[in-house]
């Protein structure tokens, strides 16, 4: 067997436009629905749902077939949990709240096998389809996708040095927090935020990393693509849930 290639790092490397949806279900189920909705990827979040190490395992065979890839977001920024992730076959990781290149580079190591980074080595993991891809200790690096999430001032101030950092493969800004740094807590369409979006996928240009974002709102999704971000998600499966079954009630309940 052979490594399976990464479509969603290859394709922002490309500068390929990336339409994505954010799921917070924490359901194989819901998982494998939205898989095959025609998006490019879906995120799996750990960070702020119950999520847990056995539920992204079946959501992960749930997406195999699908037409999205999987992107796992871990809880935070730590070994443990990027080596357990990554060994049940994630290739690409969006790791929070990343505030300066010290972090980032931490990141990078910990998706990395020896010597390049420290990222254990088990020889019978899925990742590895359990030991049927020979090579796989010594390939698998080229295939992980590591994302940095921006979302504070202070690692606004270091996004450069962030973007710059070898093996970070995007930069991701998480306009919630950010605004909620900023004194705009719930309002991620508040002029100051939307300008500091605008400001950050204009320096990522400019040092030449794909930049990614979030949002629920439409014609916010569109004007960041309009902007030059190069992976947008346009939605949470659980509010796409909520809203279609607030509105059916409410048609026939009053």
């Amino acid at each position: 067997m052979e490594l399976k290639r990464n479509a969603f790092k290859h394709a922002i490397a490309e500068g390929k436009l990336q339409i994505g949806l954010w799921s917070s279900l924490a359901s194989n189920i819901s998982t494998e629905i939205i898989a095959n909705a025609g998006f490019d990827w879906i995120l799996l979040d750990t960070e702020h749902t119950p999520n847990e190490v056995p539920g992204i395992m079946s959501q992960l065979q749930a997406m195999v077939g699908g037409t999205a890839s999987p992107i796992v977001r871990p809880a935070w920024n730590d070994a443990v949990l990027f080596k357990r992730f990554l060994d049940i076959g994630a290739q690409s990781l969006l790791v929070p709240y990343v505030q300066n290149a010290e972090e980032a580079q931490r990141a990078v190591d910990q998706t990395r096998y020896p010597p390049a980074g420290i990222r254990g080595v088990a020889a019978s993991t899925r990742a590895g389809a359990y030991g049927r891809i020979k090579d796989y200790l010594k390939t698998a690096d080229s295939e992980i996708c590591l994302i940095a999430q921006v979302e504070t001032p202070s690692a606004m101030g270091e996004l450069e040095k962030i973007a710059e950092v070898d093996g970070v493969d995007g930069v991701f800004i998480g306009p919630s927090d950010l605004g909620a740094a900023m004194g705009h807590i719930g309002q991620a369409g508040h002029p100051e935020v939307q300008a500091a979006l605008k400001d950050a996928v204009d320096r990522l240009k400019a040092v030449g990393k794909p930049a990614g974002i979030l949002t629920v709102n439409p014609e916010e999704a569109e004007r960041y693509v309009d902007w030059g971000y190069t992976f947008v998600a346009v939605g949470i499966d659980l509010l796409l849930l909520s809203k279609t079954a607030d509105a059916l009630a409410a048609r026939f309940k009053g």
